[in-house]
């Protein structure tokens, strides 16, 4: 069986059009926050708003608390390490390649439940809340320790998770006084 595909004119632009982006491994913006080292691979300012990609390193125990975002989906692909998920009330154990889309309005969270630190990749869709990082966290510089971190620093961040529509959740169910 064949096919007659048909082929654009050659001055279509579709041959010509130089609008991928190539972020070098040592490219983007690196920042410490909440204990965890990440880079802003790709904003929605460089993609028209479509994506936000971060690369992460997260620390033996180390990841945000339970949330939901309100605006876009997410989805982290493991580098290396082991981490556990929470997608709405169910956890689950991920590892290199392994791959997890959440869907905004889900809670979720991970942690790094390895005994070394560990990477991902965290795809925002569209884009956006990568400013969250770009906007709070603290530059890192090469062979600088990381800035020390207590829970206790997330309270003035809150007005910012919640302009970037982000709602902090409890970690198990909800007590219901009983």
């Amino acid at each position: 069986m064949t096919f007659k595909v048909p082929i654009p004119d050659e001055n279509d632009p579709r041959w010509t059009r130089r609008d991928g982006i190539l972020v070098t491994r040592d490219e983007g913006a690196t920042k410490w926050l909440a204990g965890d080292l990440t880079t802003v691979k790709i904003s929605a300012a460089q993609t028209n708003g479509s994506l936000g990609v971060l690369e992460t390193t997260v620390l033996p125990g180390g990841g945000p608390i339970a949330h939901a975002h309100g605006r876009e989906d997410e989805a982290f692909y493991v580098l290396n390490g082991d981490f556990e998920f929470l997608n709405g009330d169910q956890t689950l154990e991920a590892g290199p390649g392994d791959f997890l889309f959440i869907p905004r309005g889900n809670r979720h969270r991970f942690t790094n439940i390895g005994p070394r630190p560990a990477n991902l990749l965290t795809f925002m869709l569209p884009g956006g809340h990568e400013g969250f990082w770009l906007d709070n966290g603290i530059d890192a510089v090469p062979g600088q320790p990381m800035p020390g971190w207590d829970p206790a620093q997330l309270g003035p961040l809150i007005e910012e998770l919640t302009r970037h529509h982000v709602t902090l959740l409890p970690e198990g169910p909800l007590d219901d006084g009983d």
